[in-house]
């Protein structure tokens, strides 16, 4: 079973793509896990951190750059 997962794992480490981005998953993936581990589901939770992580660090780029991008009001008052 051990050399199946390895080749699987060198297989997907050889087609990832190179500009992966990790925004919000370490965090995620750490917090998870502890709160997985707890639950006896470490795996798992690490897994469903690392999703719910980077959703939220997207979140607030786009939040970010909704601030950024939002044109200057103008007064037109004379």
């Amino acid at each position: 079973m051990k050399p199946v997962i390895l080749a699987v794992a060198l297989l997907g480490i050889v087609f990832a793509p190179a500009a992966a981005e990790a925004k919000g998953c370490i965090k995620g993936a750490i917090v998870g896990g502890v709160a997985g581990h707890v639950a006896g589901h470490g795996k798992l939770g690490a897994a469903a951190g690392c999703i719910i992580g980077h959703h939220e660090a997207n979140k607030r780029d786009v939040q970010r750059n909704d601030h950024r991008t939002a044109p200057p009001s103008r007064d037109n008052r004379i």
